[in-house]
């Protein structure tokens, strides 16, 4: 039985009489016991149908109902009788909700909840519970626990505050220390009712409220709508304009459909006062014209990141897809190099790639590598063991001889952070071809390698001006040291610090780089070719061969 008590009788007939469903009359009792939400819509109807019939049977067994109501759902056979009888209080009669019996059609919208707009009557059964886990298995998700969430038309909003002004007054009347933030929201009811049925069908996956790993996050959504959401909450567009925001540069007159949010509804209802609410919004709610509608079920599996460490032997291959005026440069990249295996084997539906820093298409990267990242959006499987991953790793070194792979491993979003940390302050090695106009000898080279600690002040390059800021910034090489190669070619090695741009500082990019190697050799230099050989990133962990 529902624990309900003697004080809550009046507080039920009134919501009976306002056209409210069984399960919204719950909320409004602040009824917190998830189990009377579980039982079928019709059970709970016939028990508040007989509740607000039998003051004498009901109201003298508060502490009997309190005790059993964690039984069984009392049987289908319970009598109507008393729902037909017309009782008598106060002067008013008791308006009871209709009651299906099983077989029957789905109520017709004139019985729809003036509150929840049908969501607890007609899409909190068996039926939509089997539609739910028909769409999650059709997705072939791989998940051990889901995560239920839903989503409300926002006049649901303001339906509820015209109902719980309605019954203020009785519970006043009662001294019943309630709120409306105590009654139950309509997506926890929801939720109550729906889960263990959603489980069942999935063979008994748990559904939960949220998963403490949130790596292995599965969620399903389920929304609805409603034709009537925009006439419902107009009036708070009118008396509480600086809720909802126009278009921009335009003149607030009519908000746009999608500005009638559940926020900003909320945040209106907050500031308006219950008697300028009452001038503009009936009370109780009048009874709406149709029952909501339920939105496509949307599965969703939080992203997963792979991180690793990249070589890249060509010369013509850029890091990104090459992409100018529309038009592709060239065939391939980096990412999708190592991308492509990774979607397939993850199932995933997107990928966002990230690094520690970037190599220019004709600049190749060597030693140990570049330290990378890749989030797969919503991918379908999730777990893999370490050999599994060592086999991607392998998968990706062996469809092509421009990039190699090495440190692939599964991390969290959180370790994502320590490839960002401190990124100015790591260094960069590099090795650099250079071409003098000038014939040199050895001799002329080697005062470079007692250069420490050299500050330059790099404008921001010519080649990149296109997407990135205009500034100056001050950056540090290191040390230097040479390799002679001839009268007009040498072997610059460089320690630098990171975001150090080097061909800039070789041919001076037109003075935006000071100093630079033409002012330091007094003759003009260029960069032939360019080697990153090391970037001190500590991260990811190296993982053994």
């Amino acid at each position: 039985m529902l624990p309900l008590k003697e004080k809550d009788r009046p507080i039920v007939k009134k919501l009976l009489e306002a056209g409210c469903c069984a399960r919204c009359v719950l909320r409004f009792c602040c009824l917190g016991v998830q189990s009377a939400y579980r039982q079928s819509y019709e059970d709970t109807a016939r028990e508040l149908c007989a509740f607000v019939s039998d003051p004498e049977n009901n109201g003298s067994q508060d502490a009997a109902v309190l005790e059993q109501h964690t039984e069984d759902p009392p049987s289908k056979k319970i009598k109507m009788d008393a729902a037909e009888t017309d009782v008598q209080s106060e002067g008013d009669s008791a308006v009871v909700p209709t009651v299906m019996e099983e077989g029957d059609a789905e109520p017709a919208d004139s019985d729809v909840c003036v509150v929840c707009l049908g969501v607890l009557q007609q899409f909190c059964d068996e039926a939509y519970a089997i539609k739910i886990s028909e769409v999650v298995k059709a997705k072939n998700y791989q998940f051990d626990t889901m995560v239920l969430s839903v989503s409300l038309p926002a006049q649901l909003s303001v339906r509820e505050h015209s109902c719980w002004l309605h019954v203020k007054k009785e519970v006043r009347e009662k001294s019943m220390c309630l709120d409306m933030d105590d009654v139950i929201q309509v997506k926890e009811a929801f939720k109550w009712t729906m889960q263990g049925l959603v489980s069942k069908e999935l063979g008994g996956i748990p559904v939960v409220t949220k998963i403490s790993r949130q790596t292995e996050q599965f969620e399903v959504g389920v929304g609805f709508t409603h034709p009537e959401t925009d006439s419902d909450c107009h009036f708070l567009a009118v008396i509480c304009s600086d809720c909802f925001r126009p278009t921009k540069n335009k003149q607030f007159i009519v908000p746009q459909q999608n500005v009638f949010t559940r926020m900003a509804v909320v945040k209106a209802l907050e500031k308006v006062s219950d008697e300028k609410f009452l001038k503009k919004f009936p009370c109780p709610p009048t009874r709406p014209a149709s029952k909501c509608i339920a939105q496509d079920v949307q599965c969703l599996h939080v992203s997963v990141f792979v991180a690793g460490r990249y070589n890249k032997f060509s010369r013509t291959l850029p890091q990104t897809p090459w992409v100018i005026d529309g038009e592709r440069r060239m065939e391939s990249s980096v990412e999708e190099l190592i991308a492509a295996p990774l979607l397939s084997s993850f199932r995933a539906e997107g990928f966002n790639f990230s690094s520690s820093g970037r190599e220019d298409v004709d600049v190749r990267t060597l030693g140990n590598g570049r330290p990378f990242a890749l989030e797969l959006l919503n991918p379908h499987r999730a777990r893999f063991n370490k050999a599994e991953v060592r086999q991607l790793q392998e998968t990706i070194n062996q469809s092509s001889d421009k990039i190699r792979v090495r440190d692939l491993q599964i991390v969290s979003r959180d370790a994502m952070g320590h490839m960002k940390e401190g990124e100015e302050d790591k260094t960069k090695s590099y090795t650099a071809l250079i071409w003098t106009q000038k014939a040199i000898n050895k001799d002329d080279i080697t005062f470079l390698e007692e250069t420490k600690e050299l500050k330059l002040a790099q404008k921001t390059p010519l080649r990149v001006l296109h997407r990135r800021p205009l500034a100056v910034r001050e950056r540090v090489i290191h040390t230097m040291s040479t390799c002679f190669l001839d009268a007009h070619h040498f072997h610059l090695k460089l320690r630098t610090q990171a975001g150090t741009y080097i061909k800039e500082f070789v041919h001076g990019d037109f003075g935006r780089t000071k100093p630079n190697l033409c002012d330091l050799l007094k003759t003009e230099t260029d960069i032939l070719e360019l080697d990153v050989e090391s970037v001190d990133v500590d991260w990811p962990p190296s993982i053994p061969e």
